[in-house]
C-alpha cells in the first residue's frame, strides 16, 4: 500500500499540509475513477450525456413524449 494511499484514508482534517491533503485526496480520486471505469461505464456516459440535454428541458420533452405517443395510439 502506498504511502498515498494510507493518507487517502484519513479525513482531511487530520492532515496540516495542504500539499500532503491535496496528494492524497487526489490518489483517492485517482483511486475511484479507476474502480468507476467497468464494462458499463460507455453506457453510463452516454446517459448522464442525455440527461445534461434533457434535464433542462423537461416540460418540452414530456409534450413531445406525449403528442409522440398519442399520435401512435391514433395509428
Amino acid at each position: 500500500m502506498t504511502s498515498l494511499k494510507i493518507m487517502a484514508d484519513f479525513s482531511s482534517a487530520h492532515h496540516a499540509d495542504f500539499v500532503t491533503t491535496d496528494a492524497a485526496e487526489l490518489a483517492s480520486h485517482m483511486d475511484h475513477c479507476a474502480s468507476a471505469h467497468g464494462r458499463f461505464f460507455p453506457l453510463q456516459s452516454a446517459l448522464q450525456s442525455v440527461h445534461a440535454v434533457v434535464s433542462p428541458r423537461i416540460v418540452t420533452v414530456g409534450v413531445l413524449a406525449l403528442i409522440g405517443f398519442g399520435l401512435l395510439a391514433l395509428a
